[in-house]
């Protein structure tokens, strides 16, 4: 089976959220940026829906039950074929990459964006854009999937 990359690497950790670039990576181009993401913050025990994912590598899966999977199959109809999921993350269950702004919008979930305002000091990360961003990454995803090739999430903290 032949397996493809997306590297999503940790750039900047803020007291409340995590922002990271997320990469396709291209075995003929090399590291292709695809857009921004944002999380919760890393915690080393970890409290349900307000923690990052951790460093790992860890398949990536098609969702085809529960609320998010139906209000995106409403969202998208004529592209939806269900949520994205991260799988085998050690204490984590139930981690979709999908669309919001703030670490408000994530429940432990990995959002993307095309805009980014920085977490640095007091300030809250933020995304921008995220719909066009999780359109693109979702058809890359969805078609790597399709055509019977493993999908990789790379985590990986700088």
């Amino acid at each position: 089976m032949l397996r493809a990359f997306v590297v999503c690497l940790v750039v900047s950790h803020g007291r409340e959220d995590t922002l990271g670039a997320l990469f396709w990576d291209n075995p003929e181009e090399g590291l292709e940026f695809l857009c921004f993401t944002l999380e919760d913050q890393f915690q080393e025990v970890k409290v349900p829906g307000e923690t990052r994912i951790p460093d790992g590598c860890y398949p990536l899966t098609l969702r085809t039950y529960g609320g998010m999977h139906e209000r995106y199959l409403q969202r998208y109809p004529s592209l939806h074929k269900g949520m994205i999921e991260i799988w085998e993350v050690p204490g984590f269950t139930h981690i979709l990459i999908h669309t919001g702004n703030t670490d408000d919008h994530t429940a432990g979930c990995l959002l993307v964006g095309d805009e980014v305002r920085t977490n640095e000091g007091k300030r809250k990360g933020f995304l921008g854009n995220s719909r066009p961003a999780y359109l693109r990454l979702y058809r890359q995803v969805t078609w790597q999937i399709e055509q019977g090739h493993q999908v990789i999430l790379d985590v990986v903290s700088r």
